[in-house]
């Protein structure tokens, strides 16, 4: 047994829903005000004042110190960008990730959007990026291994030419932000734990252009790419099924938004 690991009850899984539901209606408010001059930490206010007015509390801050409701990561940032000054502009490419926790239940899920006209080299990024999550999700079931995710996520990222972040992964998903196991984004087919029903995790790919060594910054938050060329990142949370994983957050009123502004949406 991994230490750390707790199986879900489905009522449980039910309070997970609930809870990473909020998280994409949260980032739905949030594509409502990407555009070019307006400063991530405007976007951070909303979504923490959104999260709060839901009867919830935001999982990211003052987590291990972080400042921030949102982690957003702007171009060749991977993760974990601290909202501040920064303006948004032309071009941008911007991850967005976001936790909340209610009824005692956490729910994360990111997704990463494009600010104006972005260049067809990175929305392809963006498109394979966001591929490899949900091909992912597909091997999510009973009797599979995590070593299938791992090994999905890298096959079709490098299929593309592109390169897997080795260092942060996915996790699983509870009473606490970040639980047993580690759901990396390579690895080898039929190895690591066997999933079984009652198991939720949060699948992260986060995806390089270019080389997968990455470096953090001097805040001790943020970190980019090495060769500072972009990267994409979606999550969602899941619970592993029987003949197929139940998607427990929800892109869906994200793309709402972005389709209603008539920017393409990612996939």
């Amino acid at each position: 047994m991994t230490k750390g690991l707790f199986y879900k009850t489905k009522e449980e899984i039910e309070l997970i829903r609930e809870s990473s539901l909020l998280v994409g209606k949260t980032l739905a408010e949030v594509a409502k005000l990407i555009k070019s001059g307006i400063t991530t930490l405007s976007l951070d206010k909303v979504a923490e004042e959104f999260i709060r007015d839901n009867k919830a509390v935001p999982a990211f801050k003052g987590y291990n110190g972080f400042p921030g409701t949102l982690c957003v990561s702007i171009n060749s940032h991977v993760v974990h960008g601290i909202p501040g000054k920064y303006e948004l502009k032309d071009g941008d490419i911007v991850s967005v990730d976001c936790g909340v926790v209610k009824n005692k239940f956490f729910g994360d899920s990111a997704y990463t959007f494009t600010v104006g006209e972005v260049k067809p080299e990175t929305l392809n990024l963006l498109n394979v990026t966001k591929e490899s999550l949900y091909k992912a999700i597909e091997v999510a079931i009973v009797g599979n291994r995590l070593g299938d995710i791992g090994e999905t996520v890298q096959t079709h990222a490098e299929k593309h030419g592109y390169s897997v972040v080795r260092e942060l992964v996915g996790h699983g998903v509870g009473q606490s932000l970040h639980e047993a196991p580690e759901v990396p984004n390579y690895g080898k087919r039929g190895t690591g734990l066997k999933l079984q029903e009652g198991l939720v995790i949060a699948i992260e790919p986060m995806i390089n252009m270019g080389k997968k060594a990455i470096i953090q910054e001097k805040d001790g938050w943020t970190i980019r790419t090495a060769d500072n060329l972009p990267s994409a990142h979606f999550e969602h949370t899941v619970a592993i099924g029987k003949n197929k994983a139940d998607i427990l957050s929800s892109f869906e009123e994200i793309e709402k938004v972005i389709n209603k502004n008539n920017i393409p949406v990612i996939g």
